[in-house]
């Protein structure tokens, strides 16, 4: 098995035959790689968890490879870049269109639907990535993908979605934990200051981003603990009813993590 080293000196060889070997104009890389890279990622963005997508990933990843040795690194980052930033804009617009019942659930499925994305996408263009992006910009491509979904998404729907937060947090079972959870993490991602928006709302589900707790503000925890319990028991959920618990899985499920994560989550 060769060293590292060696791997990169066989690619490095392998790169110089390719460009002796091998011309592709700027015509070829608008005519044939490029829709090729276009095709995939449009699949990419656009797939639900568990769908097969009828790819190639390893020619999608042999066009990159091409189009870097080939000097068009620039062009491919630019049309990335304006593909990906097309498609955020109509996923903000649809979010734009949502109502308010459903806004929640939506954020949650696009935040969720493009960050899988980009687990395929960031490898597929891995030598872009390191012979341009981090050698000539100075940054990586990963942080690019993420800022844009930031800047065209989140930061436009963010006013409209904290208020549905907080009064979804208020309100038990109106959306489940793990929504909650995923949606709280992936804004702390995306901008680690939206904190201050609601941080008791963060905590929840962030560690540490409080300052410890002081023993005059322990009575306040344990009235916020006691409501709880009053809104639990409110919809259902009494500590005798025993019956309830067994009467299903999703049940018992729901009633233990409810009252589990008390302070994770209310």
């Amino acid at each position: 098995m060769p060293s590292v080293f060696e791997g990169e000196v066989l690619a490095i060889v392998e790169w110089l035959i390719f460009g002796i070997m091998n011309v592709i104009t700027i015509e070829d890389y608008k005519s044939t790689y490029w829709p090729k890279l276009d095709s995939a990622i449009d699949q990419l963005l656009t797939q639900s968890p568990g769908d097969y997508i009828p790819i190639s990933y390893e020619q999608i990843y042999s066009c990159v490879y091409k189009c870097v040795c080939q000097q068009h690194s620039e062009q491919m980052y630019s049309d990335l870049i304006k593909k990906i930033t097309n498609h955020l804009e109509r996923v903000s617009k649809e979010l734009q269109a949502s109502p308010p019942d459903l806004y929640i659930e939506r954020f949650n499925i696009a935040l969720g639907q493009y960050m899988g994305a980009l687990q395929s996408i960031v490898p597929l263009f891995i030598y872009m990535n390191k012979f341009y992006i981090e050698t000539k910009l100075n940054r990586d491509l990963k942080d690019d993908l993420i800022k844009l979904f930031t800047e065209h998404v989140a930061e436009k729907h963010i006013y409209n979605l904290m208020p549905l937060l907080l009064e979804a947090q208020s309100t038990p079972f109106q959306i489940t934990p793990s929504t909650m959870a995923n949606i709280v993490k992936g804004l702390y991602t995306l901008r680690p200051e939206w904190v201050q928006m609601a941080p008791a709302l963060f905590s929840k589900f962030i560690p540490n981003i409080l300052p410890p707790a002081v023993e005059s503000e322990l009575q306040e925890y344990a009235a916020q603990d006691q409501k709880l319990q009053r809104e639990l028991m409110q919809n259902g959920f009494t500590r005798g009813d025993q019956s309830r618990k067994r009467a299903g899985e999703e049940l018992t499920y729901n009633g233990s993590s409810a009252c589990a994560s008390s302070r994770g989550y209310r």
